[in-house]
């Protein structure tokens, strides 16, 4: 194999390698991930795939360094200066509750602490500069940022989005008189309105960038070293960056290996035949709902993660802990209940025969037989007896046969992946059951045929390299860099002049590209939600108040008699697509029809077709599994 891309996705259990040769040939390997330095399973994923260095052309990485930081509170200590009189934001949040229901529901602290909070003494509103920031305060605040002893400094000042010029102010001074620290602006980080989720965005930026700066220039260095390329990361948003790149928008990888399971899904799906599909990613420690409509995955302009506001651009993605290795537990009412802790990949499952003791969803199938290889993908070699005394052990617990515990372990993930895949379709307006279901990751063809039950679903496609796919989705990933600008108007003040002109200026900021794809964040006025409409530079109002309208018909069922708001101006500058020759290899054992219950081994997984359903290899590689009529 001479040329090829590869792509490693880092996962809570396992880290997974595709490589992709130049005619489109794929390769995979899987190893155990080393949660204590992601970077050691990355060079131990190469070092199976087992070819020379100055073969790889193009190597793409997901990582979920930003993730972890943001759910283990390990980043930055952060000093954040906020407009005098605003500088609760983070605080007080949007005034909802955590659990409408649940008072004893909190969330998550902010990851800016009150005394670590500086207020400067300005005020830009909308329409006028009401309080200018003089020289004076601007050395007072610099001073009591410095007596805070910040690692990154966040400026997220009133209404920065429309005027920035008190927060460049204030960056620059912070600059020349704090050496070494970096500061972070909102004015650039997402200039839009809403100063909770641009101020907690840029606190997250802010907080994330001296870790995910450390972990990529390590990786860097060491690969390039070691002769492979320099390193492109995949972003939220599904499309790769350079790691010096990644490493100033670090907000922008909190979902960095998931999107590439999105983006290998629907690339499956479009050589299936199949656009519109319900996607779910099933791993070690978490499961990943998503969403394909057209043979793209739908995008949204942001989300929580960890708690944390990130309102940067992300492929629509619904992580619930359960994954192969979450842990069954009974609670204190004698319940049984499963996650979100993991096993991860230290110890792992017990069947993994590492020191695991916990019983998990992972011993549950081995116990059903649902597993029935005797070594799995990472040189792990099952322990059939571990997993039952795993298991036994928690069904002493409840007084109930292990069959029927086991039976529990699975229906209750399945339960919770299924509420994962109605949130981002019913939800939606979507009726999942106009769609296939695409299973991948370890755990995703266990579980296909009863969360597309549960769903009406009758299609389930397990594609080639199901196990490993999102690491496909990685080395098929293309250079994407996203900027924007507010805007702020109503669709009949904008002539179409205007619009190309705002196009324009940001076509240029982004720089070189392939393919351009422009949007607004549009709203009826008053709303309190946007939706991402698609323009042009040649649309005008009226064909994005029209194209609004529809849109907002086919999501929330009506529109409204009232005038379309243009929020704010996005763009994404691509560069060349890649391809991937699906040619069967990766299918499994079997070249016939299956019908179930049966167990099918694949290579980097394996699937249980139910009974009642019926699997067919497919000319692409994976099988299209069927409901049976």
């Amino acid at each position: 194999m001479s040329g090829f891309s590869v792509g490693i996705d880092v996962g809570g259990t396992f880290t997974d390698l595709i490589a992709l040769a130049d005619d489109g040939r794929i390769d995979a390997r899987k190893v155990l991930s080393t949660p204590a330095d992601q970077s050691q399973g990355v060079r131990d994923a190469l070092r199976a795939l087992g070819a020379p260095p100055g073969e790889v052309t193009h190597l793409v990485h997901g990582t979920t360094v930003a993730t972890n930081t943001l759910l283990e509170r390990t980043g930055a200590r952060v000093v954040l200066c906020a407009t005098e009189g605003a500088a609760d934001v983070l605080e007080l949040r949007r005034q909802d509750r955590a659990a409408l229901y649940d008072l004893t529901k909190h969330h998550p602290e902010p990851l800016v602490p009150h005394e670590r909070i500086v207020a400067v003494p300005e005020r830009v509103e909308p329409q006028a500069l009401v309080k200018p920031l003089d020289a004076v305060a601007v050395r007072r605040v610099a001073q009591q940022t410095v007596e805070r002893t910040p690692e990154v400094v966040a400026v997220a000042l009133l209404h920065s989005f429309h005027d920035g010029r008190h927060e460049r102010a204030l960056g620059a001074a912070l600059r020349s008189l704090i050496a070494g620290v970096d500061v972070v602006l909102s004015s650039e980080v997402l200039p839009e309105i809403r100063e909770y989720e641009r101020t907690a965005t840029t606190v997250a930026e802010a907080y994330l960038r001296p870790s995910v700066g450390t972990y990529l220039r390590r990786v860097a260095d060491e690969l390039v070293q070691a002769g492979y390329p320099p390193p492109a990361v995949m972003t939220s948003a599904g499309g790769m960056r350079s790691a010096s790149e990644a490493a100033q928008t670090a907000a922008s990888l909190a979902l960095s290996g998931p999107a590439g399971g999105i983006l290998g899904a629907a690339h499956v799906a479009r050589q299936a035949g199949i656009m519109d599909a319900l996607t779910i990613d099933i791993g070690g420690t978490s499961a990943d709902a998503g969403l394909v409509l057209g043979g793209e995955p739908l995008s949204e302009s942001g989300g929580p993660v960890a708690g944390v506001p990130i309102a940067l651009p992300r492929v629509l993605i619904e992580t619930v802990s359960a994954g192969g290795g979450s842990i069954a537990w009974v609670d204190p009412a004698g319940a049984l209940r499963v996650g979100p802790r993991s096993a991860g990949a230290q110890p792992g499952p017990a069947a993994f025969g590492r020191g695991g003791t916990d019983a998990t969803v992972t011993d549950a199938h081995v116990v059903l037989g649902n597993i029935d290889a005797s070594r799995m993908s990472g040189g792990v070699t099952l322990d059939a007896a571990a997993a039952q005394h795993a298991v036994e052990a928690l069904a002493e617990r409840l007084s109930a046969p292990v069959e029927r515990v086991a039976r529990a372990i699975i229906a209750a993930v399945d339960a919770a992946m299924a509420r994962a895949l109605r949130r981002v379709s019913v939800e939606r307006g979507i009726d999942p059951r106009r769609c296939a279901l695409v299973a991948f990751g370890g755990g995703g063809p266990l579980h296909a045929c009863a969360l597309a039950t549960q769903l009406g679903m009758t299609r389930i496609l397990v594609p080639p390299h199901a196990g490993v796919l999102s690491a496909l989705g990685l080395a098929l990933a293309t250079e994407r860099r996203d900027v924007m600008r507010s805007v702020m108007q109503r669709t009949e003040q904008l002539d179409r002049a205007a619009l190309a002109a705002m196009c324009t200026e940001l076509a240029d900021r982004a720089g070189e590209a392939v393919e351009r794809r422009w949007w607004v964040h549009a709203r009826y006025v008053g709303q309190g939600h946007e939706l991402d409409v698609p323009v042009t530079p040649d649309d005008d109002g009226a064909a994005v108040a029209a194209r609004f309208g529809t849109l907002h018909s086919a999501r929330a069922g009506f529109t409204l008699e009232r005038p379309v708001e243009i929020v704010s101006l996005r763009h994404a500058a691509f560069g060349a697509a890649r391809e991937a020759r699906l040619t069967g290899v990766g299918t499994g054992d079997t070249t016939g029809r299956v019908r179930g219950p049966a167990v099918v081994a694949l290579p980097d997984a394996a699937m249980w077709v139910d009974a009642g359903w019926s699997a067919g290899p497919l000319p692409t590689g994976g099988y299209l599994v069927e409901r049976e009529k």
